[in-house]
């Protein structure tokens, strides 16, 4: 006959009980490692706001970088148009064909950095002329469609998060940086 300690008949096969819980001082001390890890992971939770705006910055940076190249391999001008808004931040790309910039017909990238995807990103102000960034087909930067001026140094101002990033696109060259800043108060 089988008992509860045995593995076969008689009571010589005795084998080791195996308990079926946890005691409370394990428990507590799996609850204070998952506390500890918690309020670590926590805090990395609230910068994702920030992160967000960074990747707004870089995005930019990317598509003036891809149009300045653009030009260059096409031998066609491109252009950026940048719209400061504080509920709908955007910029579009576009071919330029004579000696405007036409964002509805010549159309390449309409981005929108002012939604919760970018952590409700804004572009502040814009420094360029009519707000335009302009490369001929050289890549470099000019200060209208279809001009062979060249433009001077220009910038957008980009903010959210409690951040402020100044995206700055050199004259003659068109060499583009990036660099926070800290904002004059209104009247200061």
């Amino acid at each position: 006959m089988f008992n509860r300690y045995s593995c076969g008949p008689g009571p010589d096969r005795l084998i080791h009980s195996v308990r079926a819980g946890y005691t409370l001082v394990e428990l507590l001390v799996v609850v204070t490692v998952l506390g500890i890890a918690g309020a670590m992971v926590v805090p990395s939770f609230s910068q994702t706001g920030a992160l967000r705006v960074q990747g707004a910055v870089r995005m930019i940076v990317a598509d003036i970088t891809v149009a300045q190249s653009d030009a260059i391999a096409f031998q066609k001008g491109r252009g950026m148009e940048f719209f400061p808004d504080v509920a709908a931040s955007r910029y579009v790309v576009a071919e330029v064909n004579g000696t405007t910039l036409d964002t509805t017909l010549d159309l390449i990238t309409d981005r929108m950095i002012g939604g919760p995807e970018f952590g409700f990103a804004q572009i502040e102000a814009v420094h360029l002329p009519d707000n335009q960034l302009i490369f001929d087909e050289l890549g470099g930067p000019v200060d209208a469609p279809g001009s062979d001026n060249p433009a001077e140094t220009g910038w957008i101002d980009i903010s959210g998060s409690e951040q402020h990033f100044r995206i700055k696109i050199e004259g003659y060259t068109g060499r583009v940086t990036v660099e926070t800043f800290i904002p004059t108060p209104p009247g200061g």
